[in-house]
C-alpha cells in the first residue's frame, strides 16, 4: 500500500485527542512510506495530518475543486495539488491516486465521502481496505447502526468486513495492511 485517501473534518473537533490522533496518523503514514492522498485543506483535522506528514518529510497530495471553497483554505505547502471541476471529480480521482481509505472523525462531508466509498466497495467497484479511526468511540454510533442494518435485513452480515473500526492508528494501518476482502454473497435477497 503506497497511497491512503485520509477523509477527515475541516474542523478539529472538540477534544485535543481528535488532534493528536489525526497527528499520530500523519507520522505513521510517514514512517511506513505512505503517501496522503486528501482533500487539500490547511485547517482542521485535513490540515493537521497534512502538516504532520509534510512537517515529517513525506508526501501530501490534495484534490481541491476549483472556486468552491476560498483560496485561503488551501493548504500552501503540499507536495501536488489537483484542481477539478467538482465534489464528484474530487472523490472520484481522490479514489483513482488511493490504495485505501482511513476515515477521521468529521462531519457530513466526511460521513457521505466515507459510505460512498463503502458502497463502492460493497458493489465491487473496489476491493481496498477502509478503515475508520474511532476516536474516543466516535465511530462507535456508526458501527451499531451498520450491525442494527444486518439485523433488520437491509445488509449482508458478510459487508460488516469491508470496514475496519479501530481506536489506535498503529493496529487500524496494520490491519489495512493485511485486508482481505470479505467474500460477498448476492446483495439482495429477493434474487437469492
Amino acid at each position: 500500500m503506497k497511497k491512503i485517501c485520509v477523509f477527515a473534518g475541516s474542523n478539529v473537533g472538540t477534544s485535543p485527542e481528535y488532534e493528536q490522533k489525526a497527528e499520530e496518523l500523519g507520522q505513521l503514514l510517514v514512517s511506513n512510506n505512505i503517501e496522503l492522498i486528501y482533500g487539500g485543506s490547511k485547517i482542521g483535522l485535513m490540515g493537521r495530518v497534512a502538516d504532520t506528514v509534510l512537517a515529517a518529510g513525506g508526501r501530501a497530495v490534495g484534490v481541491m475543486p476549483r472556486n468552491l471553497f476560498r483560496g485561503e483554505m488551501v493548504h500552501p505547502n503540499l507536495t501536488e495539488l489537483h484542481e477539478v471541476d467538482g465534489m464528484h471529480e474530487r472523490k472520484a480521482l481522490m479514489s483513482e491516486l488511493s490504495d485505501g481509505y482511513i476515515a477521521l472523525p468529521g462531519g457530513l462531508g466526511t460521513y457521505e465521502e466515507l459510505f460512498e466509498v463503502l458502497s463502492w466497495s460493497q458493489l465491487g467497484i473496489h476491493k481496498k481496505p477502509v478503515g475508520v479511526l474511532n476516536v474516543q468511540g466516535f465511530y462507535q454510533p456508526m458501527a451499531d447502526m451498520l450491525e442494527r442494518t444486518v439485523e433488520a435485513g437491509f445488509m449482508q452480515r458478510s459487508n460488516l468486513g469491508l470496514v475496519l473500526v479501530e481506536a489506535a492508528p498503529q493496529e487500524l494501518l496494520r490491519q489495512m495492511l493485511s485486508y482481505t476482502p470479505p467474500v460477498q454473497t448476492n446483495k439482495w435477497n429477493e434474487l437469492k
